[in-house]
């Protein structure tokens, strides 16, 4: 999907916002619901769990890499959270910089 940078702007911000939203296809939908069994429920996932994927046409490799992406950033948000790292200073809140545009 192409889309002008205002587009784009907007796209991220509907991501962000709640993405299910979003004009994803099928299989960034499939993508996405996965990333959120894993972060919020991963003990009750199966082998099961992954035939939506492989229905959407990732490989194994590629579900392998992805629950790889999606295990990090939740382990180090929580590593983060727990020692109560806070953000540079360079880094805004969400829609800030937008705001300024």
């Amino acid at each position: 999907m192409q889309l002008d940078a205002a587009r784009a702007d907007e796209f991220v911000d509907t991501l962000v916002r709640d993405w299910r939203t979003a004009a994803l296809e099928p299989a960034e939908r499939a993508l996405c619901e996965f990333a959120v069994q894993v972060t919020r429920d991963s003990g009750a996932m199966t082998a099961a769990s992954l035939e939506p994927l492989r229905l959407a046409g990732f490989s194994d490799p590629a579900i392998h890499d992805a629950t790889q992406v999606v295990g990090y950033f939740n382990y180090i948000n929580r590593i983060a959270d727990a020692l109560g790292v806070e953000p540079e200073d360079f880094v805004r809140a969400w829609g800030e910089l937008r705001e300024e545009r």
